[in-house]
């Protein structure tokens, strides 16, 4: 299988500090990949560069076979269109109502006039109500986005980003902001959805008892390097204390225990212990 995103070398520095220092990785339809690691690790870095939210300072990063570092203009946002994008903190219009936000996914696909006077096609909008639907948020839809709760404001930001109909879905810290109830309903919600339609997902979390649970492939980053890359089954508890080294508080409760051989190898296409 064609990898659907290449890194190679990425680098990225702020000044004389060295957030990513030579990250190479390759991402595949259907994945759904967390990367652990504590603050300060480079997991936000890492996949802002891939977006270019953030300009990498070196480095390849290869989306559909195109350089993402090289491309700007109309080029870019071309791109970034297949490219969505979940976040922390929602990056709702809380004045907006719950169907209008999630119809912005499409803005990418619409020329200016469009986009300006709000002139989505029946379609669209069909497809959006079907996501909310999806997601438990029907009866929402008229509602402000601000007088809903986390959880909920987070389904609109996945639903949101599914209506860019993208290739891979990017995910910074979608449950940083939430209690652990709503936390399991948005990260049901996100795997059930990019694994229904067959989308490459790259999900931060610092928790690593939820990347245990619903990552098909863990990485662990520390301090800018690739320190895991393999099956959750083989990220043991070692590996995670080694990754959060001075910060275990913020590996999350309730981690389960993992059976099997610490530091055992894995042997997959795209996969290695490193």
């Amino acid at each position: 299988m064609e990898a659907i995103l290449k890194i190679r070398g990425l680098r990225k520095s702020y000044g004389p500090f060295e957030a990513l220092k030579g990250i190479d990785l390759d991402f595949y339809p259907g994945e759904f990949a967390v990367v652990v690691g504590p603050s300060g690790a480079g997991k936000s870095t890492l996949i802002r560069c891939v977006n270019r939210m953030i300009d990498p300072s070196g480095g390849e990063i290869l989306f559909n076979g195109m350089h993402m570092e090289s491309l700007g203009g109309t080029q870019l946002r071309k791109q970034r269109s297949q490219i969505g994008m979940i976040f922390q903190h929602y990056n709702l219009i809380g004045r907006t109502n719950v169907i209008k936000n999630t119809l912005h996914g499409r803005l990418g696909h619409m020329n200016f006039f469009q986009s300006l006077l709000g002139l989505y096609p029946d379609t669209d909008r069909e497809r959006a109500f079907n996501l909310l639907e999806e997601v438990g948020l029907a009866e929402q839809i008229y509602k402000r986005a601000d007088a809903l709760s986390g959880g909920q404001m987070q389904r609109v930001g996945i639903c949101r980003a599914l209506m860019q109909e993208p290739r891979l879905l990017l995910a910074d810290e979608p449950i940083a902001s939430l209690d652990p109830k709503s936390a399991e309903i948005v990260m049901d919600q996100l795997k059930h959805l990019a694994e229904e339609r067959g989308i490459c997902c790259i999900v931060n979390l610092h928790q690593v008892d939820f990347a245990r649970r619903y990552a098909s492939r863990v990485i662990g980053v520390k301090q800018g390097i690739l320190v895991f890359d393999g099956r959750p089954e083989f990220f043991t508890e070692d590996m995670a204390r080694n990754i959060y080294e001075g910060k275990e508080a913020q590996m999350g409760d309730k981690r389960p225990e993992i059976k099997g051989m610490p530091g055992e190898a894995v042997y997959e296409p795209g996969y290695a212990a490193v």
